[in-house]
């Protein structure tokens, strides 16, 4: 059934990864691995930092946030590519609609998201002395609820600018997901204004963005270069150098897919692009934020802990006593 009377195509075809039965198959146990081990490490992250008071900091609220982004865009993405690779290409326009919706929020959200964090850790590192007022809780709330309204309000925008157009002719997305710009190439209709709102956002949420963080972060290296000490120097890199490291992965990948221009025969090569912001990004963004932190490590021996006296408070009416 059509969503509206302009609409004639009621439903899509993904393309996918084009490969063998046995690759395919391959390919299948690989993302399913790759979906499971972001939504582990992520709600890990959330319920570590929800759970250990030492961890209610603004550099930790904001990677709470980033988290849940990185849970929400693996679980708008990696289901339907299962199912890809499980030969079950065709997805609904309502269901390729609502993907649109929330994959344009969330990889819109976690540009802005990149810029609060460099301002946390340019604010940490350069005016370390104000820190706490120039941070204060509703400072944190203030930064993180304009980052998902104003995500949001770009993502329903486009969404409703995507379900004006009508859709008479090809269906098959040549990508594996549902996005803004392999829609538009379907259209029957002028897609003029859903072009010029592609430009804004990319401009507003790329380039402008990624400049923000990069201007900080300019200032935190000059910054960290006047200490005096190679320990003082040290200790204030660390607390950056993992947001750096994420944020030189995501927009890397970002620019190629959105900013660059595209054609036909770099359709493959986008295609691996895509996998890496939307599957390793996630999976990588746990292990580079906890593996050299101290701070997390501790939380999460806390809850480790935790889960074993709660484990063995529910087993022990099973075994009353003790092993001989």
């Amino acid at each position: 059934m059509a969503v509206s009377n302009q609409t004639v195509v009621t439903e899509f075809i993904l393309q996918g990864f084009s490969v063998t039965p046995p690759l395919q198959l391959a390919l299948f146990c690989i993302f399913f691995f790759l979906y499971n081990m972001p939504l582990a490490g992520n709600a890990l992250i959330v319920v570590a930092i929800s759970l250990d008071s030492g961890l209610h900091t603004p550099m930790y609220f904001f990677l709470a946030n980033l988290a849940i982004l990185d849970i929400g865009c693996t679980t708008t993405v990696l289901p339907k590519l299962l199912e890809n690779l499980a030969d079950k290409k065709s997805i609904s326009y309502v269901g390729c609609i609502t993907q649109l919706y929330f994959l344009t929020c969330f990889l819109g959200a976690e540009c802005l998201l990149f810029t609060a964090m460099a301002y946390d850790r340019y604010v940490a590192i350069c005016y370390p002395l104000h820190y706490t007022t120039m941070m204060s809780k509703k400072v944190c709330i203030l930064l993180a609820g304009s980052v998902w309204a104003i995500s949001t309000i770009d993502s329903l925008v486009h969404t409703v600018l995507t379900i004006q157009l009508t859709f008479c002719g090809p269906n098959q997305i040549k990508h594996f997901f549902c996005e803004v710009p392999t829609l538009l190439l379907l259209s029957c209709t002028s897609t003029y204004l859903n072009n010029i709102m592609i430009v804004l956002a990319d401009v507003y949420f790329g380039v402008i963005n990624f400049m923000l963080t990069m201007v900080s972060y300019g200032f935190i290296i000059s910054s960290i270069l006047k200490i005096r000490t190679t320990e003082g120097k040290k200790k204030a890199f660390s607390t950056c150098s993992s947001h750096l490291i994420v944020v030189t992965i995501y927009y890397t990948t970002i620019i190629y897919t959105y900013i660059l221009p595209g054609s036909g025969s770099s359709m493959d090569n986008a295609k691996v692009v895509a996998v890496i912001y939307t599957t390793i990004s996630p999976t990588l963004n746990p292990l580079i934020y906890t593996l050299r932190n101290k701070d997390f490590k501790r939380a999460l021996k806390k809850i480790i802990s935790l889960l074993k006296r709660i484990l063995s408070s529910k087993l022990s009416p099973l075994f009353p006593f003790p092993p001989p």
